[in-house]
């Protein structure tokens, strides 16, 4: 079988997957019952303002509130505040978005309701460092959690433990109103108490759990942030705490959602498809080859797969930083450069990596389209591919060879999508 346009092909599947993740359906179907009292919003993520704009949209009572989403586009809102903050490193704005969000809940009684609207990406966006620590601490326990190669659940756990917003501390500060949690989740598993680091979601780790993440994966932090994680400050208050009771909280969205979505999206278009995992971890350039590997396997062989065929994986891969010497990319475009020197001069394998959020990394892409022909058409630019993914530059290589992926930001995020097509 033939498909004209791989890319247009690929780019469909992608489209699926992110409609499938729409915030607008997706809260309609989780609307919480009308309170007595107040109805206040609050929420941080890639996808706050989108989530803010439907739920004002859906809700035909009073309410009031403000979302914390990222800098740039945002989706316009009548009746919740959106404000702004960096990421992927915390920046002064971030402070000033978790204190707003922080005062909105005080002085609240048992007839308000609080409904938080989380997506992936705040951990970042709410910075709020504790007493004893500033906003530079964050930002360096940031950078070092970001270069680590640490799975996201690990990271969370550190950053759970050095501030007065994440780990339920939201939630423990709405007390004694009760709290609504819609979740758009980022994260393998789907586990709301690591998306953005669970602002409203208690959880059981601990600040040993904390220190233990930060000894396994080598990690250098200030003295101030390792003094902090070894007092009583840093713990948080757990699950059975009181001030938690009658709280609820809802996965709305989710990478496996998206990855049925676009599976049927294939089928529609005559082609078969398999997922993998929705929940795929581990260092991106060898994921990258696996994935190589069975797509090889499939076109060579028939084998594990009959073709035509669509294989798709979600999840979160990391990508470890060695020494200062790095250039532009992120997972995604590092996972495809990889696969593509495997796949290199292999007829009939097309693949796209791309984050749902619409944006991988450092720069403007979602991702790559990558072919048996990538890595040459990189070196007929004058880039040597095998360098590139040395010094973690795939953003580059990618735009010598003219195989960007770039649909801008979607509004939504439930981690990536890696879809390769076999024919």
């Amino acid at each position: 079988m033939m498909i004209a346009e791989p890319r247009a092909f690929l780019t469909s599947l992608f489209e699926a997957a992110v409609k499938a993740a729409d915030p607008l359906a997706a809260i309609r179907a989780h609307l919480p019952e009308k309170p007595k009292g107040r109805t206040i919003v609050v929420g941080a993520g890639k996808a706050a303002s989108q989530m803010a704009a439907a739920f004002e949209s859906l809700w035909d009572g009073p309410l009031e509130g403000a979302v914390v989403a990222r800098h740039g586009p945002v989706a316009p809102c009548k009746r919740i505040r959106v404000l702004q903050s960096a990421h992927p490193v915390p920046d002064e704005a971030g402070l000033a978005g978790s204190a707003a969000l922080l005062a909105l809940v005080e002085g609240l009684t048992p007839d308000d309701l609080v409904v938080a609207l989380i997506s992936g990406g705040g951990s970042s966006l709410l910075p709020a460092p504790p007493a004893g620590l500033t906003l530079t601490d964050e930002i360096a326990v940031n950078r070092a959690l970001l270069a680590s190669g640490a799975p996201i659940s690990a990271m969370n756990v550190v950053r759970k433990h050095i501030s007065r917003i994440k780990g339920g501390r939201l939630a423990f500060a709405c007390a004694p109103a009760r709290v609504v949690s819609l979740i758009v989740s980022d994260v393998p598993g789907d586990n709301p108490a690591f998306v953005a680091s669970g602002p409203t979601i208690p959880d059981v780790s601990t600040p040993a759990d904390a220190l233990a993440v930060i000894s396994r994966y080598g990690m250098t932090l200030p003295d101030s942030v390792m003094r902090h994680l070894q007092s009583e400050q840093s713990a948080a208050h757990g699950p059975d705490h009181p001030a938690f009771a009658g709280h609820e909280h809802h996965i709305i969205a989710s990478a496996s959602v998206s990855l049925e979505a676009a599976a049927a999206q294939a089928r529609a278009l005559g082609v078969e498809a398999v997922i993998l995992s929705d929940a795929i971890e581990g260092e991106a350039r060898d994921i990258g080859r696996m994935h190589a590997a069975i797509a090889r396997e499939t076109a060579l062989r028939n084998r594990p797969f009959s073709k035509p065929v669509v294989i798709l994986s979600g999840g979160e891969t990391t990508v470890t930083i060695s020494g200062d010497a790095y250039g532009k990319g992120g997972r995604n475009s590092e996972f495809l450069l990889s696969l593509a020197l495997d796949i290199d001069g292999l007829d009939g394998v097309h693949a796209l990596a791309a984050d749902t959020d619409g944006i991988d990394g450092s720069e403007d892409n979602a991702g790559a389209f990558a072919d048996g022909a990538t890595t040459a058409r990189m070196r007929a630019a004058g880039a040597d591919p095998r360098e590139h993914l040395a010094r973690h530059d795939a953003w580059s290589a990618f735009h010598a060879s003219g195989d960007l992926f770039v649909p801008g930001p979607t509004g939504t995020n439930v981690n990536d999508l890696r879809a390769m097509l076999i024919v």
